[in-house]
């Protein structure tokens, strides 16, 4: 058995100056570690979304009815606070695992050879977003779900898994200047289409604060709108984007553009397709919880297909100083 080595003072003394560099001079992680690491991040980022909307859609959201703590007195849930105190302080929970997946991100990204500072300041920046965000849904609480201060929730939360999903692109690329694999007319109607892809998202948390599912109560303010105009606005904007993307993947294929950017507008065609499907089933059964959760965790994966269309259209050569990288990104994160 192998006994575990003990470390001098001033070992001890560099670990609590700078623990990141101490793991970096000590451990140097397989590229898949990486990329690994960095996927469990996107994985998280998707996880507490689907949560957080399980809080809202179980009339959870102020099961605990104070923040930082759960109640005035306890930190944590009472028996007497039962289901939705449960529901409310569990996804808080869950942020402390989303916290470990991003730091999970930024060490293997710091201990990765040779160091690339632009992998790190991605992760920290997935960090500082976490926190801020983790603020935000403090004060939806104290302010007795606000649907303005939710909408923002969820938006800083698309900010997370822009982030998240950028970092695990750039670990399969080098720090070279990228270079466009498409003209520049194809790289204009990509910037529509993501554009187009977040208002849509955007309108949707305005059709989510006009609605029902209020978190709680229907004492709950509501955004002061007609619903079913503003659903309407959600579903054109929804066909817009559709549009978008067949677009592009008719240039692209017109173009005899690689074959990378084509399958990821292809699969952000069958994502979108799916979303809506759900979306005009919800809408026409009265938003039933599960189909409102699944158009949430729907949201998120449309988002990621329109952030990987993007990221496909560029290479980042990999220069001697880089390490080797692993193969283009894209397989894994089919899988979100």
């Amino acid at each position: 058995m192998v006994g575990v080595p003990k470390l001098t003072r001033a070992e001890v003394a560099q670990a609590a100056r700078n623990p990141l560099q101490y793991i970096a001079e000590r451990w140097t992680p397989d590229p898949r570690t990486v990329r690994r690491a960095a996927m469990s991040a996107v994985v998280m980022a998707v996880i507490i979304v689907a949560t957080g909307g399980a809080v809202r859609l179980t009339g959870s959201g102020l099961g605990c009815p104070t923040w930082p703590k759960c109640t005035e007195d306890s930190l944590t849930t009472t028996s007497a606070m039962g289901f939705h105190g449960v529901i409310e302080f569990g996804n808080r929970m869950l942020t402390y695992v989303l916290c470990a997946a991003v730091g999970w991100a930024i060490v293997a990204a710091r201990a990765f050879k040779p160091r690339r500072r632009s992998l790190t300041r991605l992760g920290w920046a997935q960090f500082w977003v976490v926190m801020g965000n983790a603020v935000l849904g403090g004060f939806v609480v104290l302010v007795g779900l606000n649907p303005y201060s939710v909408a923002a929730h969820f938006l800083l939360s698309a900010a997370l898994i822009t982030v998240a999903v950028v970092m695990h692109h750039r670990i399969g690329e080098g720090d070279d200047a990228p270079k466009p694999l498409v003209g520049k007319a194809v790289s204009q109607l990509t910037w529509i289409l993501v554009v187009a892809a977040g208002l849509l998202v955007a309108v949707g948390t305005v059709v989510t604060g006009a609605g029902r599912h209020a978190g709680d109560s229907s004492d709950v303010h509501r955004i002061p709108l007609d619903w079913k105009l503003i659903s309407q606005l959600h579903a054109d904007l929804a066909w817009v984007v559709v549009a978008l993307t067949l677009a592009l993947w008719f240039v692209l294929k017109a173009v005899d553009a690689p074959p990378g950017p084509r399958r990821r507008a292809a699969e952000l065609f069958l994502v979108l397709m799916g979303q809506g499907v759900i979306g005009y089933v919800q809408y026409f059964l009265d938003t039933p919880e599960i189909l409102v959760g699944l158009h949430m965790v729907g949201a998120c994966l449309v988002w990621i297909g329109v952030l990987r269309v993007l990221l496909s259209q560029r290479e980042r050569p990999v220069s001697a100083a880089d390490a080797a990288p692993l193969p283009r990104s894209g397989e894994a994160l089919t899988a979100v």
